[in-house]
């Protein structure tokens, strides 16, 4: 991506008239059920006493209020192994609810296994007091509610006064930002699909805005206001400055302490954050930080514990599950127990190169190892080109290029809130406002491992659009198995520090990554790379008209017609790192 340093109601008013159309209108209305259904989710979850029957064998379960710096109290749920303690202590803090069926059988596992096990949310969220402000009271400012917590919880009667941390998402970023406060009794953490700065991997992606996303935060708040004003709050801050620099721990990695085992996944597009993360601490971080990290990447979704071999619409081998209970356990009891299990000889990273499924004899489908990520490759460009060509020759054409409508009113479809990885793309690319450039079958197997990035060369009749970048891999039968995809709003293509308006009709190149991936491309396969400026609700829509972006979606939204262009001057191209050794 550009360098960092360039770098309300549910519904709408209703004496506010709209200019929608029916599809418009039905990607909002799919918001809408989302936000609705997240909110009665959390409320069915969390019953009105804060306890109900579940039967936790071996384990005691605990609801504690846990003191913070300015006199407020966070909610927390402490699981107690049998016995009479002391315990190291583990823990994870997040805004949903912890009182999920399936949380709560987790945390007592990891309690049977000899932990303290505490979950915590958020200020301001579920049963915390306090007013929600996002991440920012997690973070090294005024409040510092992860380190109050973690030294709570290292100064109890039960505690051995070692504390470790886990979590995924949420509770990632969570972890980040704690590691940068260094509170003296954190020992190690664990973290899987993470996150270090809310304004590239969370709030916005690729500069473009989510607010129908974030309204559904309403539903964990204890004053709902509380996070309509922080979405205000973000909306004033458009570009990359001061505000969102307070809590982007890419700049503090160096206060980065401890060991941490991290955890990616292909098909997420948080994955940028977890290798990241792998990255600055192995790195930058401090003594006790370089060189202890060790990362695994898996072809999985977005989740803690979805690490299995059935992905999507994709059934893989059983060697891609990860056990990551199992794993999780043996990292604490070597850094918090003492064990000499041997987890600190195992490789710094472990990644498994994804091959075609349902093929027998297909190269891929394997684990390696590896002492940093990612491995040596080579750079190597494929070319969008005329017709709906991708090819590795620069266009011979002086003058080539392909325009289409992009229409904020009336988006092409991406259903969901997650990224619809190892599933079949083809229903959004038959979308009348979707390129698709795709390569002949392949003579011979090609392996992308690495951090594909995106070149191109584009104009368009309004000040402001976005351009969404997908690669698949295309299927003999014709299935297109999404792997990655990322967008940019136009307005960013200089950095994210300060914006840059279009002008109508003149060119200009827009470079930013794709995503990170590691594909081994079948012989008989093909490769495709699809453009598209709409892919609504996944993408929420730009409105197109340069102005400031808002909240609400505005009613002077307008249609444009962008060309991508792909001639020998104006060659827009996907940036391949290719590992020449396939088998």
């Amino acid at each position: 991506m550009p360098a960092l340093s360039k770098a309300h109601d549910l519904f709408p008013n209703p004496d506010v008239p709209r200019r929608t159309t029916p599809a418009f209108r039905r990607s909002r209305l799919t918001w809408l059920c989302v936000t609705l259904c997240l909110t009665c989710a959390i409320s069915s979850a969390q019953p009105a006493n804060g306890q109900d029957e579940l039967d936790l064998p071996g384990v005691s379960e605990k609801h504690q209020m846990i003191p913070m710096r300015d006199g407020k109290s966070l909610s927390a749920y402490l699981y107690f192994p049998v016995g009479d303690g002391p315990w190291p202590v583990v823990f994870e803090q997040r805004y949903a609810s912890v009182r999920g069926k399936s949380t709560r059988l987790a945390a007592a596992k990891l309690a049977r296994a000899g932990y303290v096990v505490a979950l915590v949310n958020f200020r301001g969220t579920q049963l915390s007091e306090g007013h929600y402000v996002g991440y920012r009271a997690l973070q090294w400012g005024e409040l510092q509610d992860g380190y109050d917590t973690c030294e709570w919880l290292g100064t109890q009667k039960w505690s051995t006064g070692k504390v470790g941390t886990f979590g995924s998402s949420q509770g990632g970023y969570a972890q980040n930002y704690l590691a940068v406060t260094q509170p003296p009794h954190l020992v190690c953490q664990h973290m899987t699909d993470t996150g270090l700065s809310l304004f590239q991997e969370g709030y916005r992606i690729g500069g473009t805005t989510r607010p129908e996303r974030f309204k559904g935060m309403d539903g964990v708040c204890r004053d709902p206001a509380d996070n309509r004003r922080l979405m205000a709050e973000w909306f004033k801050h458009p570009n990359y400055d001061e505000y969102w620099q307070a809590e982007d721990c890419t700049l503090h990695f160096d206060k980065m302490n401890v060991p941490c085992f991290t955890t990616g996944s292909w098909y997420d597009f948080m994955n940028q954050g977890s290798i990241a993360s792998f990255q600055g601490r192995q790195h930058r971080g401090g003594q006790d930080s370089r060189g202890k990290q060790q990362l695994v990447i898996g072809p999985w979704l977005h989740g803690r514990l979805n690490k299995g071999h059935k992905v999507g619409e994709l059934t893989y081998p059983e060697n891609a599950a990860w056990p990551a209970e199992d794993y999780m356990v043996k990292w604490f009891d070597h850094f918090m127990k003492g064990k000499d299990n041997g987890v600190d000889t195992e490789p710094n990273v472990r990644y498994y190169v994804m091959g075609a499924v349902g093929e027998p004899g297909s190269p891929g489908n394997e684990w390696r190892a590896a002492d940093d990520f990612p491995p040596a490759a080579d750079e190597v460009s494929f070319y969008l080109q005329q017709d709906g060509e991708l090819k590795t020759e620069t266009p011979a054409s002086t003058n080539s290029s392909t325009s289409y409508e992009s229409d904020p009113l009336n988006p092409m479809q991406i259903p969901g809130r997650a990224f619809p990885g190892a599933r079949d793309a083809r229903p959004f690319e038959q979308q009348s406002q979707v390129l698709t450039f795709t390569s002949e079958p392949l003579t011979h197997p090609i392996e992308w491992t690495g951090r594909a990035q995106a070149e191109l060369f584009v104009s368009s009749t309004a000040r402001d659009t976005d351009f969404i970048v997908r690669i698949s891999d295309v299927y003999p039968d014709g299935r297109s198995i999404l792997i990655v995809g990322y967008p940019l709003r136009a307005r960013y293509r200089e950095g994210f520090d300060h914006e840059a308006l279009l002008k109508p009709g003149e060119v200009y190149k827009l470079a930013f990554p794709v995503g990170w991936l590691s594909q081994i491309f079948n012989k008989g396969h093909r490769i495709r790379v699809t453009v598209a400026s709409t892919g609504a609700p996944f993408y929420e829509p730009n409105p197109q008209t340069g102005k400031p972006l808002t909240i609400e979606f505005p009613d002077d939204a307008v249609k444009a017609t962008n060309t991508l262009h792909h001639s020998a001057t104006h060659a827009s191209r996907i940036i391949a790192t290719v590992v020449k050794s396939v088998p």
